[in-house]
């Protein structure tokens, strides 16, 4: 995930600000880390450069 995406991105549950966490990164992207909102509690992880925006009922489904 782009570092830029940051201005534009909103938590998908209550449209709060969401702040990043940053496990694991290279010269272009965050590769892990996670995505917290601090008005809602919820975390949404970041996993292969991809953040996982689903809402916590739909997340893991097979």
């Amino acid at each position: 995930m782009k570092k830029d995406l940051m201005d534009i991105l909103a938590c998908p549950m209550c449209k709060g600000e969401l702040e990043l966490t940053i496990e694991e990164e290279d010269e272009k992207e965050v590769v892990t880390g996670s995505l917290s909102c601090a008005k809602c509690s919820e975390i949404y992880q970041i996993k292969d450069a991809i953040p996982n925006l689903l809402p916590p009922d739909l997340r893991n489904q097979s």
